[in-house]
């Protein structure tokens, strides 16, 4: 059976025509308030990627990516990208972006071998964002800072969308509570890392867990990171590793924690050697991406993903991701839902 949670005696608060025009309305208006926060401008992004370049973002490293050979190319193969966190930095490269300002870009991906179940979907659709920074930026302060703005445009929008349509509740509350992995580790040394995400969230309402990638005191990692664009094995002044994080948040609908924004200070020269000679992944040096970090190219910066549809379904109180993006689902979930009024797009 697939993997679904039913919320008790759940009934969407808007229709299907009111849901439409209320995720127009919240995309518009997070990228305006995001875009003005953190100065992004829009670009236009691919939808694939060529092979072996080292430009597709690899995740976590086990998911396979989704490709086909391009006829007039003599069959070289392409790659539905799973993210732009490298083609961002190559991006401000090309386009001289100078600091303190960035890019977004509207990210579709394929992930074909996600597990579906109320928040995951095959399509991923995000707002991919990255900014120049200057050396002295890459600190963990500074990380807290941008999370900070980000989280103010989130609350903009759901207070914006509450008022337009006040039969949704708003459950964000005024902050954001700053741990490290090895902090909550040390807190819930019996749970597993998911586990801790819920019971930190639940208590706090909306976290940043800073330092995702390396492995902690338990001897794992809190969740895996590729080692070329998140920088999670550099010391920072709090006395931890990493200056990458997730931004979530609990979600009383669902009752649980749900991720809304991967992200974090990229990797520099040094980083991306360490971090790849910790994965036994030293080879990518010679691939494209790598090359032009290596050799200076590309600018310092920082980045992330904010899930679209994802975040139209937590500011709508919406039970499942479905219900503000068409996609595929299994069968029997459609009939689970159908059953218990949640309308799949």
């Amino acid at each position: 059976m697939s993997k679904v949670t039913i919320p008790a005696n759940y009934h969407s608060a808007l229709d299907l025509k009111q849901t439409e025009l209320a995720i127009k309305k919240i995309k518009d208006f997070f990228l305006s308030s995001l875009s003005t926060e953190l100065r992004l401008r829009r670009v236009t992004a691919p939808l694939f990627v060529l092979r072996g370049l080292g430009v597709n973002d690899d995740l976590n490293g086990t998911e396979r990516p989704v490709s086909f050979p391009v006829k007039d190319m003599n069959g070289s193969v392409a790659e539905v990208v799973h993210s732009l966190a490298k083609w961002k930095r190559l991006t401000l490269a090309d386009y001289s972006v100078e600091p303190n300002f960035g890019i977004i870009t509207d990210m579709n991906a394929i992930r074909a071998d996600e597990e579906l179940d109320n928040i995951h979907s095959l399509y991923v659709d995000q707002w991919d964002w990255e900014r120049v920074i200057l050396s002295q930026h890459r600190n963990v302060n500074f990380l807290k800072c941008i999370v900070r703005k980000i989280y103010s445009a989130i609350q903009r929008t759901e207070f914006y969308i509450c008022e337009t349509y006040p039969q949704l509740k708003a459950f964000l509350p005024e902050e954001v509570f700053f741990i490290h992995s090895e902090e909550l580790c040390q807190m819930y040394p019996d749970m597993s890392p998911k586990e801790r995400e819920h019971a930190i969230c639940k208590k706090h309402g909306a976290v940043f867990i800073i330092g995702i990638g390396g492995k902690l005191s338990d001897g794992k990692e809190h969740d895996l990171r590729a080692p070329d664009y998140d920088d999670w094995s550099t010391p920072n002044e709090d006395g931890f590793l990493g200056l990458n994080g997730d931004l979530l948040v609990w979600y009383p609908v669902l009752e649980r924690s749900i991720e809304l924004s991967s992200m974090g200070i990229r990797v520099d020269k040094d980083a991306l050697l360490r971090q790849l000679q910790l994965q036994g992944k030293e080879e990518r040096k010679e691939l494209y991406f790598h090359k032009r970090l290596l050799d200076g190219s590309l600018p310092l910066s920082i980045g992330g993903g904010i899930g679209q549809s994802r975040l139209c379904m937590l500011l709508l109180n919406k039970a499942h991701i479905g219900e503000t993006q068409s996609s595929i689902w299994p069968d029997d979930m459609r009939q689970t839902c159908r059953e218990n009024h949640i309308h799949l797009i």
